[in-house]
């Protein structure tokens, strides 16, 4: 998911998509990914560096019947690294449409959930490395350093 003119030069053969509405957030980017998909979308902020594809597969074997799968990481549920089913569409247009642009709020209304609890991701990894952010210089340092530990 980008906007950005040049996006599909990032990876090239990845498939992009662009917002389908005019609001900004990352609940615009879910809104968006699931209108272009089948049935669901595996979600990841663009700045969590070390998630993995052992904690992709967890998080989409745990959608099964679920409208989304969310896991526990060390701060609360990460809605920014999560399965979502096309069912949520309705729910992500009424907050759009309302102004919440909050995944955290979403998440909160979304009754057919499945958590997926932070011990279980630990066959994945450490949920602390996982679900880092990189959100300053200072996090982006730590990043380089953690990647080559």
């Amino acid at each position: 998911m980008s906007n950005a003119e040049d996006a599909e030069a990032w990876l090239p053969g990845a498939r992009i998509v662009r917002d389908v509405r005019q609001e900004h957030g990352s609940l615009v980017g879910i809104h968006s990914a699931l209108s272009a998909a089948t049935d669901a979308a595996l979600v990841v902020a663009w700045d969590m560096p070390f998630v993995n594809p052992g904690l992709f597969a967890l998080i989409r074997d745990r959608l099964s019947d679920r409208d989304a799968a969310v896991p526990e990481g060390p701060h609360g549920l990460e809605g920014l690294c999560a399965a979502y089913s096309t069912r949520c569409l309705p729910a992500i247009e009424a907050a759009l449409d309302a102004g919440d642009l909050r995944v955290s709020a979403l998440v909160a209304r979304l009754l057919s959930l499945r958590t997926i609890p932070a011990a279980d991701l630990t066959a994945a990894g450490d949920p602390s490395r996982m679900f880092f952010n990189v959100n300053t210089a200072a996090d982006l340092e730590l990043a380089g350093r953690l990647a080559t530990s």
